[in-house]
């Protein structure tokens, strides 16, 4: 028996997501939480063997929410639940320690096939969206070799792929504001980019991160 929690505000989604397993004899719903307050207070009292979790929540942003619950009770296997299809999104949340990515567009089969997966220890991405990681992964590669980027560009590359300000990057690196500034600049100039979402997409398509 794999028993599930599912974190998402919209009740549209929480109630098709329970008439899809409601009738499946190997999967039980746990609890089911509106926001990252819920999650938590649910987790104190049971913990689920998959957890169902959306990326945009009311209180708090899923991704940070991963890590945080999966520090806490290591042992949950994590599947992201979004209408995000971007890779950002779904790198960021693999590397916050999530098992699955699904969209929320899901059907039964693929529902059953993704919690099927990370209980056995395997990572599964929608495949709707498989197929286009493999495509930018290989173009991205290609295009990699294209630009060159200094080791110290790297590194603040990395942190504001992370979201960090250019006073916490100044900060960590031991650097000053105005020289993470010019890095930064750097890093538009060389990849012909204008915005910080710009800039970790066109980085991560890239392969640069």
């Amino acid at each position: 028996m794999t028993t599930i929690g599912i974190v998402d505000d919209h009740c549209l989604i929480v109630n098709g997501l329970k008439i899809m397993l409601q009738n499946e004899p190997d999967c039980l719903i746990s609890f089911t939480a509106r926001n990252g307050s819920d999650l938590l207070l649910e987790l104190n009292e049971r913990r689920p063997d998959v957890l169902l979790l959306d990326i945009e929540l009311p209180d708090t942003n899923g991704i940070e929410l991963c890590e945080k619950v999966l520090a806490m009770y290591p042992e949950l296997l994590v599947i992201a639940l979004t209408n995000y299809d971007d890779m950002v999104y779904v790198r960021k949340m693999i590397k916050k320690g999530a098992r699955g990515y699904l969209l929320k567009g899901t059907d039964q089969k693929s529902l059953l096939e993704a919690i099927s997966a990370v209980r056995s220890g395997k990572q599964y991405i929608d495949r709707h969206i498989e197929q286009s990681i493999l495509e930018h992964t290989i173009n991205g590669r290609k295009a990699a070799v294209n630009v060159k980027l200094t080791n110290r560009e790297l590194e603040v590359l990395e942190l504001i792929a992370n979201e960090y300000s250019n006073q916490e990057i100044a900060d960590r690196l031991f650097l000053s504001v105005r020289t993470v500034e010019s890095h930064r600049h750097s890093l538009n100039q060389k990849l012909n980019i204008k915005t910080t979402a710009g800039l970790v997409k066109e980085a991560f398509l890239r392969g640069l991160i």
